[in-house]
């Protein structure tokens, strides 16, 4: 029993760690931005690929990797995930091109989709239901915030000490330790007998719908709206979403995402709110790095340390989040968290050529994080209180995949518009820059107040506290 024991925990380490390594890339390459433009010489357009190429390929195959764990068995799956991951990543860190670099950190977000359901399958294969699973979900949860929140300060740590490609080095001896792991303690986990249905195709059509569509998107800026360059490419990316819809409608024997579990009001309108929360919130990583190093230039270091207040705070809204959703029900709740994140961004739009940080940085923050950890647990209670029990793993998956292709098109959009700002403007250097991310701030804000609009009028009244109360007791 005592060996058994051990064993657990070795489980819930490695699982906990991979889940760490997911979530630290999303987050940790934001404060390298400007060091990765300086060497490898990206535009400013150019460089949100450095973000979404990860965060597009995370969400358009997370789906995939779980329905993999299922056919194939954990431990195989796991371990592949960890070597596209940590191959990848010893590929980006080396790269000396701008385009090998993008392509490594695709292969990373393919890696990171895979590696994110399955941890959470070991989890649930390995531990006992009831308080002892209970107690590893939560430190497997847990993982996702503490990923976010070091991510921003040990990237400055980082980049400042050993260069930008040391984010990416990072993950390599970690990578080749929990591949190590997994052999000696994750069981094979056979996959199902009888035919194995992946819906690769589905998987395949809307990712490459939404790069696509997203592609069109950042080259506005040099080829225009009107533009055949501009308009194809949008086209192309439409009807492969369209296709996407087609084969998981009528094609896929067993459907990514059925659609009939958009019947339910409830489950459409939280994620349509958490793709406004991706397509404003995560913005404010991006642009807030930018300005606060290539504007108030501060050094890696500093930057990171200025991210600080804001991840604690977000921790801090979501656990008034759960408190305050049991009481007066999840859709108030979210309409409340996308206001704050919408009013934060308000705030930044006001940023300064010569401003400080308490002023500039951390007051707007500390509002938009507060409302990040708001809809962080509102959203997803709200979404599984509007499916049945059997279907919460689905629910839940699906706001992870709608915040984050949210957060990749919300960044495509606004730097685009960021972009085209700074190119019109009379100023030049760092004040062009300063009014492009006044611009993009001021659009993301509109996103945010769009998505408490929707919480308000449509969840508000629909998920009641007894509900939203169970909904949360299920999900946690």
């Amino acid at each position: 029993m005592p060996r058994a024991s051990a064993s657990k925990r070795w489980i819930l380490w490695l699982c906990c760690i991979a889940q760490f390594m997911v979530i630290l890339d999303v987050s940790v390459v934001n404060v390298a931005l400007p060091s990765i433009r300086a060497d490898l010489g990206f535009s400013q357009i150019d460089l949100q690929w450095v973000v979404n190429a990860y965060t597009l390929t995370l969400a358009g195959f997370l789906l995939l990797g779980g329905r993999a764990a299922d056919l194939l068995g954990d431990r195989r799956v796991f371990i592949f995930g960890l070597g596209a991951f940590t191959l990848s990543s010893l590929v980006g860190a080396l790269a000396n091109e701008q385009l090998v670099l993008i392509i490594a950190r695709g292969i990373q977000g393919l890696g990171g989709a895979v590696v994110t359901p399955v941890t959470l399958s070991i989890i649930t294969s390995t531990f006992n239901e009831g308080p002892e699973r209970n107690r590893a979900l939560a430190a497997w949860s847990a993982m996702g915030g503490v990923g976010g929140a070091v991510g921003v300060l040990l990237g400055g740590v980082l980049t400042e000490v050993f260069g930008w490609r040391s984010i990416l080095l990072i993950n390599v001896p970690v990578g080749i330790w929990a591949a190590i792991t997994a052999f000696r303690f994750v069981p094979e986990g056979r996959g199902r007998s009888g035919e194995r249905n992946y819906d690769v195709a589905g998987a395949l059509t809307i990712t490459a719908g939404l790069v696509t569509l997203t592609y069109a998107i950042v080259r506005t800026d040099v080829n225009g709206w009107g533009s055949a360059k501009t308009l194809i490419p949008m086209a192309v990316g439409l009807a492969l979403i369209g296709l996407f819809l087609a084969i998981e409608g009528r094609f896929a024997k067993r459907p990514l995402v059925p659609l009939r579990i958009f019947r339910s009001r409830t489950l459409s309108a939280a994620n349509a709110v958490i793709f406004f929360l991706g397509g404003s919130a995560f913005s404010m990583w991006f642009f807030v790095s930018l300005y606060m190093q290539q504007v108030l230039h501060y050094t890696p270091i500093e930057a990171g340390l200025g991210f600080a207040p804001m991840t604690a705070v977000v921790v801090a809204g979501s656990a008034v989040a759960g408190r305050t959703a049991a009481r007066v029900g999840a859709g108030r709740v979210l309409s409340a968290g996308m206001a704050f994140v919408g009013v934060g961004l308000l705030l930044f739009s006001g940023v300064d050529l010569h401003g400080g940080y308490v002023t500039e940085v951390m007051i707007p923050g500390l509002v938009t994080g507060f409302g990040i950890g708001l809809v962080f647990v509102s959203g997803t209670v709200t979404a599984v209180a509007g499916v049945a029990r059997s279907e919460t793993g689905l629910a839940s998956g699906l706001v992870n995949t709608s915040r984050t292709f949210g957060a990749a098109l919300g960044i495509a959009v606004l730097v685009t518009i960021a972009s085209a700002r700074t190119s019109s403007a009379s100023a030049h250097g760092a004040a062009g820059l300063v009014l492009g991310y006044q611009q993009a701030f001021l659009i993301g804000s509109l996103f945010a107040f769009a998505g408490a609009v929707v919480a308000l009028t449509v969840l508000a009244g629909r998920v009641k506290p007894p509900a939203t109360a169970a909904a949360a007791e299920h999900s946690a």
